[in-house]
């Protein structure tokens, strides 16, 4: 039996939508891997970090160590450092803006004793933080003036690194959710043929540390005076945002504890490591020896 003319043209357009249902489903379950592709990117992507500089009170010398630091816990995703590089006071820093990819925003210093890179930067950091594109930002100055900002910033929930010279005033230190010292940064710094071997220099001994690992130790719940190494550290960084083991001259805290010899240390299963004051009777019995 032969289809009349219509009978044949609802085969054809029934099949054409079957096939554009096909196409429609294939371009759906693309776009939707697509998708999940961008948030597991987004996802494991590193925290955004706006490093902002005060050129007039950070040496150009922790440069290199400077970013290496901040890849530790971030992408450094936006670079600004701020002065007047008009003169030949920030010339050093003008030589390695390409180099490091920072970009300049120059203020001229209209008036003596004003300083219009602070307000700059200050304002910039606000507007970076409302853009609500960044997870936190990177201050690098000594001066106690952006004590305020830093604070800020916290209260918004960003995080604050700041890193500044050891005479950087401790309003400025405390308001930063951890602050490192530059003078730890030059090491980073050093030429190539520098001897990888030597010991890093020490900004204080080894026993001023102490009095920070005792009170940390204290502070955490133990039943036989143990604890472990970790989280002593991360309660020491919740303690101090300054404390730095490189301050210590040692890289790893464990290393540091026994050089003290206040601690005993020790590796138990499973690689992890523990820690507790040495007892009394161990001291006396050490200076009898």
């Amino acid at each position: 039996m032969v289809p009349t003319p219509w009978e044949g043209s609802d085969v054809v357009h029934s099949n054409a939508f079957f096939s554009e249902s096909a196409e429609l489903r294939q371009y759906a379950s693309a776009a939707t891997w697509i998708e999940g592709a961008v948030m597991n990117a987004e996802q494991q992507r590193l925290p955004r970090f706006a490093v902002l500089i005060d050129a007039d009170n950070t040496s150009p010398q922790i440069a290199a160590g400077l970013f290496e630091e901040v890849a530790k816990f971030g992408e450094a995703s936006v670079r600004r450092i701020y002065g007047d590089f008009s003169g030949a006071q920030l010339k050093s820093w003008a030589d390695i803006l390409q180099k490091y990819a920072i970009d300049p925003y120059q203020q001229f210093a209209y008036t003596k004793g004003k300083n219009a890179s602070d307000i700059a930067l200050v304002i910039d950091a606000m507007d970076l933080l409302h853009s609500g594109r960044f997870d936190g930002f990177c201050l690098v100055s000594s001066d106690s003036d952006f004590t305020r900002l830093a604070s800020r910033l916290r209260e918004q929930g960003a995080d604050v690194y700041g890193f500044g010279a050891q005479k950087t005033p401790e309003s400025f230190r405390q308001a930063c959710r951890r602050f490192i010292y530059t003078e730890n940064l030059l090491l980073a710094a050093a030429p190539s043929g520098a001897s990888t071997t030597s010991k890093p220099n020490s900004l204080q001994p080894p026993s001023a540390a102490i009095p920070i690992l005792e009170k940390a130790i204290s502070q955490i719940e133990s039943e036989d005076g143990w604890v472990m190494l970790g989280p002593v550290g991360q309660h020491i960084s919740n303690l101090f945002s300054d404390f730095d083991v490189r301050s210590y001259g040692h890289s790893k805290l464990s290393d540091l504890a026994r050089k003290t010899g206040a601690f005993d240390v020790e590796k138990i299963e499973g690689g992890h490591m523990r820690i507790r004051a040495k007892p009394a009777n161990d001291g006396a019995k050490a200076k009898t020896k």
